[in-house]
């Protein structure tokens, strides 16, 4: 009974760790959301992810951005720049067959004194790696600069409530 019940919380904690949500505050420069003041009405905000959806990862940082701007009282937002940024990495190892020396290390005491002697071992290896590794990591960047009142007619600038009620992500 005890190893089942073992079994149920180690397959619950792992559903829970792999269903973490996309959207989410980053913490100690992992993935999610983090944002910078540079003024009392700018600030930089970044949105970063695994995978290379640059739409998604756009739409997450408008999101932080709207929720900012209205965190902070404001009612709208302009995007002053924006830059997106996906990082793909391609790992391939080769199979390797081969030799290797190490050495083992003994120590023998005695009643007063230890004595460390180093024997070499040769260890015959094989490996065989089929495929690879593919990861990916995308990154988008917001420079945002806040007000209230009448929002400006230009392009880059958004209804923070607006984005925030369009962009909050759907519980499945």
């Amino acid at each position: 009974m005890k190893i089942k019940l073992s079994m149920i919380l180690v397959v619950l904690f792992m559903a829970g760790c792999a269903s973490q949500p996309d959207y989410r505050e980053a913490t100690q420069g992992g993935f999610g959301y983090t944002e910078s003041q540079m003024s009392e009405t700018q600030y930089r905000v970044h949105f970063k992810a695994k995978g290379s959806d640059k739409a998604k990862a756009m739409d997450y940082a408008m999101l932080r951005a709207a929720e900012l701007t209205l965190l902070k009282g404001y009612d709208w937002f302009v995007v002053t720049d924006r830059e997106t940024m996906v990082d793909k990495e391609r790992v391939e190892r080769s199979p390797q067959v081969g030799f290797s020396q190490r050495y083992a290390r003994v120590t023998e005491c005695g009643v007063i004194t230890c004595r460390t002697a180093y024997h070499p071992t040769t260890q015959f290896e094989t490996g065989v790696f089929v495929g690879g590794a593919k990861k990916s990591e995308i990154e988008t960047i917001l420079s945002i600069e806040m007000g209230k009142g009448t929002r400006p007619t230009r392009a880059t600038s958004f209804d923070a409530r607006e984005v925030s009620n369009n962009l909050q992500p759907k519980d499945a």
